[in-house]
């Protein structure tokens, strides 16, 4: 049934035609709501409009899978946040996009959560085992189950796999109709209202389990218009420093939370858990000067013996492109 869900994605993604360029006074750019973030401000004040002298229009998606759908059919030209595993999907079935920068990281971000009334803990894990379990198919979170479940080794034959975007995965672990469901950003706070996490967010690092984010564009796209991507990412990279340093304060994080679709408490509780790591951190070996590209290779590779995806690459050195990042800073 993964696999199938999966591979179905893929196909889709991969026998579209990736956008070569975009129109030459508009840009189409994804993102998520519900998931706070500085790029939302400079969104809300028309910073990337006024930077790059177009229109940019903003699509929402749920999942990182139609992100890449969209991107293959010419729809949308820059994604913002997508999650590794949904890109490591697409670029293993032979979608040609690449990885721009790091958007974000986020551990505690992205978990899996059990029903209360089950009393089940990392300790008793192993009773999981013949649950139903709603699942972001090709996504971060995917990924991060895959791992867990490997973890506290517990056989996926044994599971019943759902697959549902996290809010919709929230509302079903609420109505008891799955045992556990993983997922990110509102659709995870709410599922934690109804359950608790295996492993915090320090713990799965501890297994390797790394979570974060990407901006990602297609590769016919970046090489005609490396101009235009490399001021996008700089407006990116301004709102981020920003927000690191605090000089934004409350009034920013209002327009964040605003932006997102939810309200300022959410919105501070989810960004307290997330990572905006500035350019020259993210040039470096930790991110896109090798590390990134190591651990795609390894998400690939579980995907592949989880029977998620066919094949992986060989190397997925080519599937991140940081020039525009560096003519950026």
């Amino acid at each position: 049934m993964i696999k199938n869900k999966i591979k179905s994605f893929a196909f889709a993604a991969a026998a579209a035609v990736t956008a070569q360029a975009a129109v030459a006074e508009e840009l189409t750019v994804g993102y998520f709501l519900e998931w706070p973030m500085p790029f939302l401000a400079a969104k809300a004040d028309k910073s990337y409009d006024e930077a790059l002298g177009m229109t940019v229009n903003w699509v929402s998606f749920e999942t990182g899978t139609a992100m890449s759908a969209a991107m293959a059919s010419g729809d949308v030209q820059i994604s913002v946040s997508q999650g590794v595993p949904p890109f490591v999907v697409a670029a293993s079935a032979g979608q040609d996009i690449q990885v721009l920068d790091v958007a974000v990281s986020y551990s505690e971000n992205d978990n899996c959560v059990v029903r209360a009334d089950l009393e089940v803990d990392k300790d008793s894990a192993s009773e999981l085992a013949g649950k139903k379990v709603a699942v972001p198919m090709g996504t971060a979170a995917h990924y991060g189950f895959l791992r867990q479940m490997d973890h506290f080794g517990i056989d996926l034959a044994s599971l019943d796999i759902v697959d549902m975007a996290p809010p919709e995965g929230a509302a079903a672990l609420a109505q008891g109709a799955v045992d556990f469901a993983c997922g990110y950003g509102g659709g995870l706070g709410r599922m934690k209202e109804h359950g608790n996490t295996l492993l915090t967010g320090a713990e799965k690092e501890e297994l390797g389990i790394l979570v974060f984010d990407v901006t990602s564009a297609p590769a016919g796209f970046v090489a005609e218009s490396s101009d235009v991507v490399s001021t996008f990412l700089s407006v990116t990279a301004a709102a981020n420093e920003k927000w690191n340093s605090g000089a934004g304060g409350d009034e920013m994080l209002a327009v964040i939370a605003k932006e997102s679709g939810m309200d300022i408490d959410s919105a501070r509780s989810a960004i307290s858990t997330m990572k905006f790591p500035g350019v020259e951190e993210q040039l470096s070996q930790t991110w896109l000067g090798g590390n990134a590209q190591t651990f795609m290779k390894g998400v690939a590779d579980v995907f592949v013996t989880a029977g998620s995806i066919d094949s992986a690459l060989d190397s997925y050195e080519n599937a991140v492109n940081a020039g525009p990042l560096g003519a950026a800073q």
